[in-house]
């Protein structure tokens, strides 16, 4: 009976030395200098610019189409809120213009047909 449950514990330490660690879709790292968020597999990167901003998508580290999609960027600034057209702009990119981002700010991208499907993505600007 010893020896038995000697082999079971064995052979468990054994299995847990080989197992593969689990690895995520894509390191969420930014490719354009802004900040990334991960939604169901798909990993949004907004660039806060002079003008607006822009947002890229990518889907397991590969550029998706914006083709289609549209939204509204909702930013809040301490009390005050403000709302904005987001439309495609080519590639994989969508363009928010005429908002002026700063540190501080949080922003709630509701964007329609991504997929097929409506996703929510937040932003705080750092």
């Amino acid at each position: 009976m010893k020896m038995k449950y000697l082999i079971s514990v064995a052979s468990l330490a054994i299995s847990c030395l080989s197992m593969n660690p689990v690895l995520a879709h894509g390191d969420a790292k930014p490719q354009h200098g802004g900040i990334v968020q991960m939604v169901n597999d798909l990993s949004f990167e907004l660039v806060a610019q002079a003008d607006g901003a822009t947002i890229y998508l990518m889907d397991h580290e590969k550029p998706m189409v914006t083709k289609g999609i549209t939204g509204k960027l909702t930013v809040l600034q301490g009390s005050n809120k403000t709302e904005t057209d987001i439309k495609e702009a080519g590639g994989n990119t969508l363009r928010v213009m005429g908002v002026k981002l700063g540190k501080g700010d949080k922003l709630v991208a509701a964007l329609s047909n991504v997929g097929g499907k409506t996703m929510t993505v937040r932003f705080t600007i750092k």
